[in-house]
């Protein structure tokens, strides 16, 4: 999520996107004539791989939520169709958009309840990593849980927030709390530890690394801690955050950010896969196979 004017447009989104335009605020008519017989088979090829190993790693909420949104299992979605039953559930509907969106815009849409996905999918060659988000990542991932009241109304708070975020000096606290929950959170459940996050949920690897492999930290979920952990973007992750509930989730986010902000502002950086003494240490990682690259 770059600042407005930081955005730079990957050339994959050029490429896909050749011919096509765009509103001010990022918004397009869904392509439906552009996707090919393979855009629709690396769909079904990408949604039968998850759909199999999703069960018993997923929290319930989201196994509910893509069951009720009725997403198809062999094509791309109709994002109108599937708006029908977004908007009955919990007031969100999906905006199609080029790709990756500058910052501010991405807020504005959550702030009104538009989630954001981008219209293109992968290439047939390149499943299992793209270096950014794709109508599986974005759809797949995030929007089943838009389904859960709770959770929709954390996305439109976090949405209202990043909207004042950058004038506070806070984008970048505010990056990494989307980071650790939206996109690579955990959460406690009776039935065990599952999945939440669409950053592991839309990953076939990611989804058995982050609960059965010993090499990353499982920490209880601590709101300013997040605030100042890097994190990776170009691997696993060495720690994931675990939240006790949605509405947990929910209640911690829900103070006005403005003073926090300046609270933690000069506390240093937290690299990505240290442990603190006052950390909650559901599961102390090995570090086996973490990069030495820098953190992000």
């Amino acid at each position: 999520m770059n600042q407005a004017e930081e955005f730079i447009v990957p050339d994959i989104t050029v490429r896909k996107n050749a011919g096509l335009s765009h509103d001010a605020d990022y918004t397009m008519p869904q392509p439906q004539d552009r996707y090919t017989k393979a855009d629709h088979a690396t769909w079904a090829t990408l949604y039968a791989r998850q759909v199999a190993l999703l069960p018993g790693r997923a929290c319930d909420e989201y196994l509910a939520g893509i069951a009720a949104l009725q997403v198809s299992p062999e094509r791309i979605p109709d994002f109108a169709e599937l708006n029908r039953h977004l908007m009955a559930a919990t007031g969100w509907q999906l905006v199609a958009v080029p790709g990756l969106i500058p910052g501010d815009v991405f807020f504005e849409h959550l702030a009104h309840r538009r989630f954001p996905v981008t219209w293109w999918i992968r290439e047939p060659d390149n499943l299992d990593y793209l270096p950014e988000p794709d109508i599986f990542h974005d759809l797949f991932g995030h929007v089943p849980l838009l389904m859960d009241p709770v959770f929709a109304d954390y996305v439109q708070a976090y949405g209202k927030g990043g909207v004042k975020a950058d004038s506070l000096g806070g984008l970048d606290m505010l990056a990494r709390l989307y980071w650790f929950t939206v996109e690579f959170g955990l959460i406690n459940t009776p039935k065990g530890l599952r999945i939440y996050g669409a950053g592991i949920l839309s990953s076939s690897s990611e989804s058995h690394y982050s609960l059965e492999s010993d090499s990353p930290n499982r920490l209880g979920f601590d709101l300013t801690r997040i605030m100042k952990t890097r994190y990776r973007y170009d691997s696993f992750q060495k720690t994931y955050f675990v939240i006790d509930s949605f509405e947990q989730l929910f209640k911690a986010t829900e103070p006005d950010f403005a003073p926090l902000y300046a609270a933690i502002a000069d506390k240093p950086e937290i690299p990505a896969g240290d442990i603190l003494p006052g950390d909650t240490v559901l599961h102390r990682g090995t570090g086996e196979g973490w990069p030495d690259t820098e953190d992000a």
